[in-house]
């Protein structure tokens, strides 16, 4: 599968900082340094409905992180999947009598525009469930020959006692993981069960249901978590820098991944940290596709906003605040827009070495784009004072906030 078009990321002079982030398995901030090429693992959609505010407040996230990065000279190894088989994906074909294949293409390559149009910098690897499933039939008999899995009516399941760390990404009570994972797409209610958190590793041909070959395993298709693991094994390796996702991902999404991988391998952890983003809400709920409460990326394009302007919206808020959709957050944003546009058109202006350094240290400190923001914010407020002053100053900051939070002036 392929990716999106990357933009131009201007090459500032200097050197950033290295990235300081909220880990969620410790619950607390470390301070990451990386190799000479830093491993980001981004848990991407299921391509039923299209982006939403939520999905782009989460890439653009981290996207930020790939740009704080390579400010610091480093290369970057982004890997994002596409969960183009599943549950809600043929439940939403099944509803509107269209092909589930074709479904997720239209959506895939809608989201596809949207990231181009929001200036997401592209994953190295953007895998789907489909093509990586020769990948993840081994890993399931790996599972099962190790007695980490196994058999239930046809279907085979993850035994979580089989990983000692189990727990250690979310650090949920027992209730609560129950709870969610009946939630979230687990089935903790089904008889015969070791354990009622055991999800499901490779999900047998039902009648009416799309099914592949599963060597030993029989036809079928793979579980939501295991195909997350076998991408990121393949393309990553263990102990890669960060896995990333929405809040909603870290349990049981990432818990749940994180035992596969370290059941599968013995080693420990899946990755060295994980990030999460809040949930964007509107009209009083979480913004989501089974509720239906959807702002649009694509819609918001078609009625003429410009992209950037969605951008600093997003960035308005810091990335693991839960935060609410309004008008005013988008007038708000293109009022910003115009602000910083008239800026740097000038001949002039104040200095700006100062404010790439500021932009420095607010991304590097758990990504903090509304103290960005807010720097920008200042230098827009003094160039409108300014009579005149350094040539090279809106250059500098143009190509800055082009470079470090991904908005083109």
């Amino acid at each position: 599968m392929y990716a999106w078009p990357a933009s131009k990321v201007p090459v500032l002079p200097g050197q950033g900082r290295d990235l300081t982030i909220h880990d969620t398995a410790t619950d607390g901030p470390v301070t990451l340094t990386p190799g000479p090429v830093a491993r980001l693992y981004v848990c991407g959609i299921t391509p039923y409905d299209a982006t939403h505010m939520g999905h782009a407040a989460t890439y653009t996230a981290f996207d930020l992180v790939q740009r704080v990065w390579l400010d610091t000279k480093r290369q970057v190894h982004y890997v994002q999947n596409v969960t183009d088989v599943d549950d809600p994906l043929l439940e939403r074909a099944a509803a509107t009598g269209e092909d589930w294949r074709a479904l997720a293409e239209r959506e895939t390559t809608l989201f596809r525009e949207d990231m181009t149009a929001l200036r997401i910098l592209p994953p190295r690897h953007y895998v789907g469930a489909v093509e990586s499933i020769p990948a993840i039939v081994p890993l399931v008999e790996r599972l099962r020959a190790r007695g980490a899995a196994y058999d239930l009516d046809g279907d085979v399941y993850f035994s979580v006692d089989a990983d000692p760390g189990f727990g250690g990404v979310a650090h949920l009570p027992q209730d609560t993981m129950r709870a969610l994972s009946a939630e979230r797409g687990g089935d903790p209610e089904r008889p015969g069960k070791k354990n009622p958190l055991d999800p499901q590793l490779w999900r047998a041909a039902r009648p009416g249901e799309p099914s592949w070959d599963g060597g030993t395993l029989g036809p079928g298709r793979p579980g939501w978590h295991i195909e997350c693991v076998a991408i990121a094994l393949e393309h990553l390796g263990m102990g890669f820098d960060i896995q990333g996702g929405g809040s909603d991902l870290a349990f049981p999404h990432h818990e749940m991944g994180a035992s596969h991988a370290q059941a599968l391998t013995g080693e420990h952890p899946f990755a060295a940290s994980y990030a999460h983003a809040g949930m964007v809400g509107f009209q009083g709920e979480k913004m989501s596709k089974s509720r239906g409460n959807l702002v649009l990326v694509s819609r918001l394009r078609a009625a003429g906003v410009d992209p950037a302007a969605i951008r600093l919206a997003l960035l308005a808020h810091h990335y693991r605040s839960d935060w609410e959709w309004t008008d005013t957050v988008l007038d708000a944003a293109v009022e910003r827009l115009g602000r910083w546009r008239a800026a740097v058109s000038r001949p002039d202006g104040p200095p700006a070495d100062g404010l790439v350094e500021e932009l420095r240290a607010a991304l590097a400190a758990d990504l903090d784009a509304p103290a960005a923001l807010a720097a920008v914010d200042r230098w827009a407020a003094a160039q409108e004072r300014s009579a005149g002053g350094d040539p090279g100053g809106p250059g500098i900051v143009s190509r800055a906030v082009d470079a470090l939070l991904g908005v083109a002036l």
